[in-house]
């Protein structure tokens, strides 16, 4: 792992959470994230070393190595809020209570693959962005 990368996991079949993906990776200017799927072998790992309960936690895992792991809406601002400029203003919403946030992450979370679709296999990235993948 290369030091001061940040790892995003996500759900590899969503197609909500593979679109996501891609709007990060062409915002992210400063290549701070790197990605694995939750179904991956290095996802299950860091899961595990975290003891992240995966039956409550299903979607978007924000990893900052050696300094905290971030879940649901505070991952999603984090990750916005890294990408500078406007985006920091995503700040604001940190002050509405985790639990009203969490509420409307988890409502979209549940209906992800009946609004969005989901894939038979997770995302193959293209030769160009391999390295920005774990595993």
């Amino acid at each position: 792992m290369e030091i001061g990368k940040r790892i995003i996991l996500f759900d590899g079949v969503c197609n909500l959470c593979n679109g996501a993906v891609q709007f990060i990776i062409k915002k992210d200017k400063k290549d701070l994230f790197r990605y694995a799927a939750l179904q991956s072998e290095i996802g299950e790992k860091l899961i595990a070393e975290r003891g992240i309960d995966t039956s409550k936690v299903d979607s978007i895992i924000l990893i900052e190595p050696g300094v905290a792991y971030f879940v649901k809406s505070d991952a999603a601002l984090k990750i916005g809020q890294s990408f500078g400029g406007l985006w920091k203003g995503l700040a604001l919403f940190t002050w509405i209570p985790k639990v009203f946030r969490d509420v409307i992450y988890d409502l979209v979370a549940k209906n992800r693959y009946r609004w969005f679709g989901r894939k038979d296999a997770c995302m193959i990235p293209t030769p160009e962005l391999q390295a920005k993948f774990l595993g």
